[in-house]
């Protein structure tokens, strides 16, 4: 099983862009082509160079999240000023997180951890839930062409 912590963390906030998922989520090439379509779209729009520039530290976030009865994704950071037509701010509660860190390479770091914490720990875990709500992975250079990582999911103890 992959390694994981469990850990308090005080609420925080992060701004995003986002996007509601069309794919199945079983279906893990429709879903990565669909993210990297739409971040590319950040990109060559200027919105990721714009959430960028409001950020308070290098931590890039995507966040998953079912908002009005739809799976969202969205590219987010913890802002040090408003993003006028950010899609949506969102609030991460004070709880219990289950922390999935490693590193990988930029493109597939996300993918990766969020696999892990869905795929292996959360299914083997029986003394903590999940109890809904965004979950969140962060990815920051290591500065050395690789990336580190954590898995972020909020949990209650059973």
């Amino acid at each position: 099983m992959a390694e994981y912590t469990i850990e308090h963390k005080k609420s925080f906030t992060l701004t995003a862009y986002g996007f509601s998922i069309q794919s199945n989520f079983q279906d893990m090439t429709a879903l990565q082509k669909e993210k990297a379509e739409f971040w590319g779209r950040l990109k060559a729009d200027g919105r990721f160079t714009k959430l960028k520039d409001a950020a308070k530290d290098e931590r890039e976030w995507s966040v998953n999240e079912v908002y009005q009865g739809k799976p969202w994704n969205y590219f987010a950071v913890e802002a040090g000023k408003s993003v006028a037509d950010a899609t949506r701010i969102i609030e991460f509660p004070e709880s219990e997180y289950i922390v999935v860190a490693g590193n990988g390479d930029k493109e597939t770091l996300f993918d990766q951890l969020t696999y892990l914490a869905f795929g292996e720990v959360l299914s083997q875990i029986t003394d903590y839930a999940y109890i809904g709500g965004p979950n969140a992975t962060y990815r920051k250079d290591n500065g050395e062409g690789t990336f580190y990582g954590e898995f972020w999911v909020p949990v209650v103890k059973k």
